[in-house]
Parts: structure tokens; C-alpha cells; sequence
């Protein structure tokens, strides 16, 4: 876990490669957390978030995985039921024309 400094601000992350970019759904879920932690942050102070923070920045970028996982499977999915319709259809016409061979 990565704890940066940027302009009097902790920025916690779990990974060094920065560059990832979180899906919508998780981004929009963060800002929303985000958002309520700046509120608690407002109305208390800092220290009643900072041990919080760190397990809440892993959950999402691990709900962000599962995320990005899934969808590659829905892909893979769907790309297998076309496989298996395309061998389905072929082995109908291969069944059909043996039966029309034999007669």
C-alpha cells in the first residue's frame, strides 16, 4: 500500500502502476465514497478516516478486478455459445446428409 503526498493531501493506493484506469461503475461508487468521507472528514477530523481509507481504496480496486474479470468471461462466454451453435448447425448438416447418402 502507497500512501503519496500531492498538495497537502494523503492519495492511498495499492498498486505503483497509476495508470490503471478504474471501470465507471467502480469510479462513480469511489467519488460517492469519497464525497462521504470528505463530509465525515469536515464534520470530525482526518484521523477518523485514515485507517479506513487504505481497506477502502483495496476493496474497490479489488471490486474493479472482479469487475474486469467478469466482463472478459461474459466475452468469453459469449464467443463459446457462437462456437458451440456453429458446431451444433454443422453437425445437423453432417447428420443430414448422411441420412440423405443412405437412402
Amino acid at each position: 500500500m502507497n500512501n503519496m503526498l500531492m498538495e497537502g493531501e494523503t492519495v492511498y493506493n495499492s498498486h505503483d502502476d497509476n495508470h490503471i484506469v478504474m471501470s465507471e461503475k467502480v469510479q462513480s461508487l469511489a467519488g460517492s465514497i469519497y464525497q462521504e468521507f470528505e463530509r465525515m472528514i469536515g464534520r470530525y477530523d482526518e484521523n477518523v478516516v485514515k485507517d479506513l481509507m487504505p481497506l477502502v481504496v483495496n476493496i474497490l480496486e479489488c471490486l474493479d478486478l472482479a469487475y474486469t474479470e467478469n466482463q472478459e468471461h461474459e466475452v468469453e462466454l459469449e464467443l463459446l455459445r457462437e462456437d458451440n451453435e456453429q458446431l451444433v448447425t454443422q453437425y445437423e448438416r453432417e447428420k443430414q446428409l448422411r441420412k440423405t447418402s443412405e437412402q
